[in-house]
């Protein structure tokens, strides 16, 4: 039976270890996708680290991927009714059996909350299978959301945005921005750069990304950031006081928290305007706790606070007819130009831990 590398966390805090697989067998209405790349992204480092609830270690990582149906066994379709095939490109929503019948997913419409939704490259494990795109080949369970890529998407284009464009999507569907708004994002990180370009796209006629290091405020001005502020350079008070001048001294529309770190939320609330939208996307897992003002940040400036988690397919989907339309004005396609054969998994963690590179991608394949 043919044998399939997969690169492994087996614990938190452990080395990451190449362990060979069997070909899975197929169930009716599942693929078999060859794994052309897959991306090591922030989460990566929080799994590495245990700082996720649900993990059932030994895990195959990599919970988005894009690759190629080698086998389909039944009819499988796409969420336009038309059927996957074999050879075709195609990626694919990573949360899975979200139930579609709870409070969450029928009364709220918070399909994200659902209590059942389990999630490829996270909440999988190597015991379930090649369920991570840390791996040559993935098994794509049936009832799993697939999406062919368009002919003008390479898949270099899409893994390049990647999750980051998702969570983006989500954040800005939740910034509710509108023409000629001023938006602030804070963190140069994949999600901010894409907050970035979707709020250009979106409308808004300021954009400022606030981050660092330099490479990546450089990537903001092509994303489409007017300006950027290298927080290597400006304390926290005259960052503030640099959006209220680039403002006419009233502060942001919009003000998108993409770093993780908490500081950033309070930072945040005091670079919104009166009456503005403060979106918090960067804090996926406790990085502590911060000091606010309710009186002087919230309440009395009259603030919307929104969070967002995660992603669900209609983010994907955007996200993909986005890179359709304006893949030559946001150069998604330049996030992918680090890219590590899957024996080079730890070292590609270990940058993005590092943050030597803005975005790591594997290239599973032998």
């Amino acid at each position: 039976m043919p044998q399939i590398r997969a690169a492994v966390i087996p614990a938190p805090q452990t080395a990451v270890e190449i362990r060979e697989f069997p070909e899975p067998e197929i169930p009716v209405g599942g693929v078999l996708m060859k794994t052309l790349y897959s991306e090591v992204c922030g989460t990566d480092v929080h799994l590495f680290h245990g700082k996720l609830s649900g993990v059932p270690y030994p895990l195959i990582p990599g919970h988005v991927a894009v690759g190629v149906a080698e086998k389909v066994r039944g009819d499988v379709t796409d969420v336009d009714g038309k059927r996957i095939v074999e050879g075709q490109m195609l990626t694919y929503l990573d949360v899975h059996k979200t139930c579609g019948h709870c409070w969450y997913c029928c009364v709220a419409k918070a399909s994200t909350r659902c209590p059942q939704r389990k999630v490829y490259g996270i909440t999988y494990g190597a015991a379930d299978g090649l369920l991570g795109g840390w791996a040559e080949k993935m098994l794509l369970l049936p009832g799993l959301h697939l999406l062919p890529l368009p002919a003008s998407v390479s898949p270099e284009t899409f893994i390049g945005g990647g999750c980051g464009l998702q969570t983006a999507a989500h954040a800005i569907e939740r910034a509710d921005i509108k023409l000629g708004d001023s938006v602030v994002v804070l963190g140069a990180g994949p999600v901010g750069l894409s907050c970035a370009g979707l709020a250009a796209l979106s409308g808004a006629c300021f954009v400022l990304v606030s981050g660092a290091p330099e490479e990546r405020l450089e990537l903001a001005k092509k994303f489409g950031a007017d300006e950027v502020i290298d927080i290597r350079q400006k304390h926290e008070a005259d960052r503030v006081e640099a959006v209220r001048r680039f403002t006419e001294g009233r502060g942001a529309d919009v003000v998108i928290e993409a770093c993780g770190q908490p500081r950033a939320v309070r930072e945040a609330l005091q670079m919104v305007r009166d009456q503005g939208r403060v979106v918090v996307v960067g804090q996926y897992t406790d990085q502590g706790e911060v000091e606010i003002n309710p009186h002087n940040d919230i309440n009395r400036k009259h603030v919307d606070i929104r969070g967002v988690w995660g992603s669900d397919f209609s983010h994907l989907f955007t996200g993909v007819k986005l890179m359709e339309r304006f893949q030559k004005r946001v150069p998604w396609r330049e996030l992918a130009a680090n890219v590590y054969p899957l024996d080079k998994a730890g070292e590609a963690l270990s940058d993005i831990q590092g943050q030597r590179k803005t975005k790591a991608i594997l290239r599973p394949g032998r």
